[in-house]
């Protein structure tokens, strides 16, 4: 991505280790119980139905899992050109998270105040490389070819800069957040 700044994180070092899946029920209740299994595997319990929450990310099979993950970076790219192109970061946290979040909207705020405008075109393709041991964070590595990226004035829409751009490794974190998988970090790496 060719930018006057690009934006660029550290995380810590990936661990490479897979999860093992454990299963932990728990038994006992205050009130009585029927004992009736519901279809959808919860125990009549005589109470209030308790609140439907998303599966554990460790509870969807991994090509599933992977699926959804590749398909939040792809969201996220998308939502990143948008917010350039309009500066308006706004699309922003349905796709991304802190740390990352404030650092791309402290940027795209920046590039608004000097009344420019970027926009690019990239091409993909992820891959799943690494995943936490407690399933909560996947490692996606990319290379990233920048087709073109140009800045623009945002006042009377000429171009003021940019060019043909390259292409380099993007290491990026996508995080679960409640059940939804977010980009947390993103470090851009050697070329490709």
């Amino acid at each position: 991505m060719v930018r006057s700044s690009p934006p660029r994180l550290r995380r810590a070092a990936i661990p490479l280790a897979a999860l093992p899946v454990a299963l932990l029920a728990g038994c006992g209740a205050s009130h009585p119980s029927s004992g009736a299994l519901k279809p959808e595997g919860t125990f009549d319990t005589g109470g209030a139905a308790p609140a439907t929450t998303a599966p554990a990310p460790s509870a969807v099979p991994t090509a599933q899992l992977y699926k959804t993950v590749l398909q939040r970076y792809r969201d996220y790219q998308a939502a990143y050109k948008q917010a350039y192109a309009t500066n308006d970061p706004s699309g922003l946290p349905a796709v991304a998270m802190d740390p990352l979040l404030a650092q791309l909207t402290k940027d795209i705020e920046s590039t608004k105040q000097k009344g420019e405008v970027w926009r690019f075109t990239m091409t993909l393709n992820p891959h799943v490389y690494a995943r936490s041991t407690d399933g909560t964070k996947i490692y996606v590595v990319d290379c990233v070819r920048t087709l073109g990226g140009y800045r623009y004035s945002a006042t009377t829409g000429k171009r003021t800069g940019g060019g043909s751009g390259g292409a380099y490794v993007y290491r990026t974190t996508l995080q679960d957040d409640s059940g939804t998988w977010k980009v947390a970090a993103t470090a851009r790496d050697r070329t490709c």
